[in-house]
Parts: C-alpha cells; sequence; structure tokens
C-alpha cells in the first residue's frame, strides 16, 4: 500500500502546526536579530588570530586570479587545495568587484553566516515542533549547552568558538548543513517532486566543496532523516534518492579547483586534530547530560526517531575516527551534539512533566556553561568584572604590513606571524598548515631551510642561496632569534618586540610563481 504519511509515533514527536499556532507570537526573529547584532560585534572587535590568516590568503589569491589561483601561503601554483571551494570563491569575486582586500572581505562575510545559521536553526527545529519557543530555546541550547572547558576550533557552536571562528567556510557550512537537514526532513515526510530531491543533491554538494569533514556529517545526517521518515513504494523512493546522490556526486567531482575524493586517502591533517579528542567529555558534559534523557523519551515514543538516529551516527563517526587514528573525523563532535541539543529544547517547550524535570537544570547547565566558558566571547575585557575566560587575543601585525605587499615572500618562523602575516596577501617561504596542493616532504624541505637560515651557524653565502631560491624580500624574527648582519631592520612590533628586516638587494614581485626546479632549495649547511 502506497503511503508517505509518518506513523502515528512518529507524529507525535512533533508538535502539529495550525490556525491557533499561526496566530501565537514569534519570538524567534527579535532574539535572532539580537544575537546577529550581539555576534557579529563580538567577532568584528577580535583581532586576527587562529586561522583568520589562511582563509583571508585565500581570497587574496583568487582576487589575484580567480580561475588559477596560486597556493593559499606559499608562491607555487595552487591546483588541488581544498581551500578553493565555492563559498571562497564568493568571496573572491566580491574583493574583485568591491577592490576590498582578503581580510575585509572575511569579515564582511560574518553576518552571511550568522543569517544562515540562524534562519538554520529555525527551520531544523521546526521540523520536530511548530511551538514559537522552540527555536529559540534551540539556539540557546547550541549556543550554550556544551561543557565547561572551552574549545576554540572551528566547526563548534559555543558562544566562543563562535566568536572566534564566525568568518571561517566551516560556520557557513554548518549553517546550510541544518538547512539540508530541514529540506531533508521535509522531502522524507511529504510526496516531494523531483526537483526537490535534485535540490537537495546540489545543496549537499555545496556543503561538501566548502567545508568536506562537515559534509561527512551532512550526508549522515540525511540518511538518519530518510531512515527515520521516508515511506512508500520502495523502487519509487530508491530512484528518487538516487537522484540526489547522482547530482551530489556529479557536482562534487566536476569541481575544478581540487578533487574532494582524494580528500578521503588524505591522512596528513589527522595529526593536527589529535588534540579534538582530549578532554572530549570536559567540553560536551553538560549538553549530553541534559541531551540524552530528551532524546531517550523520544526514542521511547519511535524507535526512528530522526534525532536518535543523527545523534547515534554522529556518535558512531567521532569514535571511527578515534580508533582509526583518523582524527580529522573529531571535528563531526560539533555536530553530534545538535541532535541531542535540538532534543532538549522540543521537550523544554512541550507541557508535561518531562519539562517540569527538565527545564531547573537546563536553567542551571546554561548559567554554569555561561559563567565558566561563554561570557567572555560577548563581554569585552576592558569591562569584564570578574575576569571571565576571554577568546585567543593575538597582537596585530599592522605595524609590519605597513612595509608589505601582496606577492611579497617572508621568511619566519614565529608561530604567530605564520598565521597571521598572509591575510595582508604576503606568502612565506615555508607554511604552517598542510595542504594537498603542497607534498608534504616539500612542506617539511621548506621549514628545514627556514629553521637552517635562521640557525647561529648558518652562513652567509647559504642564506644568500636561500634569498634567491625563495625570493625572500623580508625576514621577521622575534627578539630571541639571531638576526642575520646583512638585513635591515625596518620596523619592531610594539608589543611582542618582533623585528621585520628587509633583505639587501631583493627586488618586489607581484604573485610570484615558484618555478618547479625552485621549489627545493639547497641543503642546509653541514
Amino acid at each position: 500500500m502506497h503511503t508517505s504519511a509518518p506513523t502515528a509515533a512518529a507524529r507525535a514527536t512533533r508538535e502539529p502546526t495550525g490556525q491557533r499556532a499561526g496566530r501565537r507570537p514569534r519570538p524567534y526573529l527579535p532574539v535572532a536579530c539580537l544575537f546577529l547584532l550581539l555576534m557579529t560585534a563580538a567577532s568584528w572587535r577580535l583581532p586576527h588570530c587562529c586561522d583568520f590568516g589562511l582563509h583571508a590568503a585565500v581570497v587574496e589569491r583568487l582576487r589575484a586570479d580567480p580561475l588559477d589561483p596560486a597556493h593559499p601561503v606559499v608562491g607555487v601554483p595552487g591546483a588541488g587545495s581544498p581551500y578553493y571551494s565555492p563559498y571562497t570563491l564568493a568571496q573572491g569575486l566580491m574583493s574583485v568587484l568591491s577592490g576590498l582586500p582578503g581580510r575585509y572581505v572575511v569579515l564582511a562575510f560574518v553576518p552571511l553566516n550568522l543569517l544562515v545559521l540562524l534562519t538554520g536553526v529555525r527551520r531544523f527545529t521546526r521540523l520536530f515542533s511548530a511551538r514559537p519557543w522552540a527555536p529559540v530555546a534551540a539556539l540557546g541550547a547550541i549556543v550554550l549547552l556544551w561543557g565547561t572547558q572551552g574549545i576554540w576550533w572551528s566547526g563548534f557552536l559555543g558562544l566562543t568558538s563562535l566568536a572566534v571562528n564566525l568568518s571561517y567556510p566551516s560556520a557557513f557550512a554548518i549553517g546550510l548543513t541544518l538547512h539540508v537537514w530541514a529540506s531533508a526532513g521535509h522531502v522524507a515526510r511529504a510526496q516531494a517532486s523531483l526537483p526537490a530531491y535534485a535540490r537537495l543533491g546540489l545543496l549537499c554538494a555545496l556543503v561538501v566543496l566548502t567545508h568536506p569533514i562537515t559534509g561527512v556529517a551532512t550526508l549522515a545526517g540525511v540518511a538518519c532523516l530518510a531512515a527515520g521518515w521516508q515511506r512508500g513504494r520502495p523502487a519509487r523512493i530508491a530512484g528518487r534518492w538516487a537522484l540526489t546522490g547522482a547530482l551530489l556526486i556529479a557536482a562534487a567531482v566536476s569541481w575544478p579547483y581540487f578533487d574532494v575524493l582524494s580528500l578521503v586517502r588524505d591522512a596528513r591533517v589527522d595529526h593536527v586534530h589529535d588534540a579534538l579528542y582530549e578532554d572530549l567529555l570536559a567540553r560536551s558534559w553538560i549538553g549530553l547530560l541534559l541531551g540524552v534523557p530528551a532524546l531517550w523519551l523520544r526514542w521511547r515514543r519511535d524507535r526512528r526517531d530522526p534525532l536518535v538516529l543523527m545523534f547515534a551516527v554522529l556518535c558512531v563517526i567521532v569514535l571511527y575516527g578515534r580508533l582509526s587514528g583518523h582524527s580529522a573525523y573529531g571535528r563531526v563532535t560539533g555536530l553530534a551534539l545538535i541532535p541531542a541539543q535540538v532534543a532538549l529544547a522540543v521537550e523544554l517547550v512541550r507541557p508535561g512533566r518531562a519539562r517540569r524535570a527538565l527545564a531547573p537544570f537546563a536553567a542551571a547547565g546554561a548559567c554554569l556553561a555561561l559563567l565558566t566558558v561563554h561570557a567572555g566571547a560577548v563581554v569585552p575585557r576592558a569591562v569584564d568584572p570578574v575576569g571571565f575566560v576571554q577568546p585567543p587575543r593575538w597582537p596585530s601585525y599592522d605595524w609590519a604590513a605597513r612595509h608589505l605587499a601582496p606577492g611579497d615572500v617572508v621568511l619566519t618562523n614565529d608561530y604567530r606571524a605564520m598565521r597571521v602575516l598572509p591575510a595582508y596577501g604576503v606568502f612565506l617561504v615555508a607554511p604552517a598548515w598542510p595542504d594537498p596542493a603542497l607534498p608534504e616532504p616539500e612542506r617539511q624541505r621548506r621549514w628545514n631551510t627556514v629553521s637552517a637560515y635562521l640557525a647561529p651557524g648558518s652562513t652567509a653565502a647559504y642564506r644568500r642561496t636561500v634569498v634567491r631560491g625563495h625570493r625572500v624580500r623580508w625576514v621577521l624574527v622575534n627578539p630571541s632569534q639571531r638576526l642575520p648582519a646583512e638585513l635591515t631592520v625596518v620596523a619592531v612590533g610594539p608589543v611582542t618586540g618582533e623585528v621585520l628586516a628587509r633583505v639587501s638587494g631583493a627586488t618586489r614581485r607581484e604573485q610570484p610563481r615558484t618555478a618547479p626546479g625552485d621549489r627545493a632549495v639547497g641543503h642546509p649547511p653541514r
């Protein structure tokens, strides 16, 4: 018998809509507008730190050459770099049309990313409850109910993490994921048309190309929504989902800037993510303690509840990353908690004993998380009355950028300088981040070259070889490092005491492209 209607148990997990619900006040709009203004200001007031320089550098390369951009950080071809996604291509075109440098374009996308995220929270939550306060409760749970230890990684939606990472592609990808899940839920529950399945496939491809790790969680959630709610003739339904999958694969593999399938086998970034599995419970215990009981209540009502399935599958992916050594899958942790948080939000607005039991603990958990982790994201340090945990505040490199021009090559191994200076359009000799566009052995050779150049025993002849081979124009060192005698000091950092020096006789060249034979500079002196 053909039917597209959900079972009675499934219908019980969602509050019905109707005319009475339509006359109720809609509090989410003012709350979302206030949140957008507050978090935009919180994000914009922070100095450049962490991975901001990398994402601004990507826009700079696309601004210089949208069709064939250089490597984001090193003056070599950038073919194969996953940073050149549809999202960053849009940023690059905006930079071209507006004339704005990459770092300003990246910041300009903060309100857009917030808008996508906030509308995504509303759409996804309304799959499970039509009550007007459900999206408000879901937003509060998603940004507050984590743990009592902060995390600055992109892909996590706690207030502090959002303040740092709202300008990153991952913020857009997560917001779009919520829209994808909402669309998948509507497609699975209704007798959707073929165009709806086709649009879903293209949206999935956009997430996968923008942030592949988030794309893994996106596809897992879509599968869970289909498994929980899809009804109908098996052959017909299979054909429609096959259309979704075919368009997803076709769009993903046809993207000309990088091969998304090759990233599945690329393990070079796994070691970077090992830290995600440290203190995992300390970062998420409040959300788990409150969200799992809400999921259990939903499971009792419907054994195929999509939120329960999504939470279980995403936790399995996180566990797989731990057991297999592919720690990059730890990034899924940021999305794995969302089904539990939304389930809790739905129970908090649903009349009954569950709300009376969970509400006091949810309020206490939100206050505890706010005071221990999140308050520093929205309370400026200057007016902080108690010393909240604050997001990272790295010193500005505007003092050095006054002397630099896009395309200049800087030699440095300073931790913060390597991550911030690319935001100003300069290239580095050795990149801080691994990237498929630069083979790992070559990246290590460049690191060795920089270390050898700055070593006390390096010779003037070797340093000249390095300068010629990599077209180095500037050298930046911290106060504890020796500055070669042949360099000319042009600026000193007012906060850190770092020194920017010009290489004598160096010539400026915009957007240098290192020839294949120049990639590996000679061996360091023995």
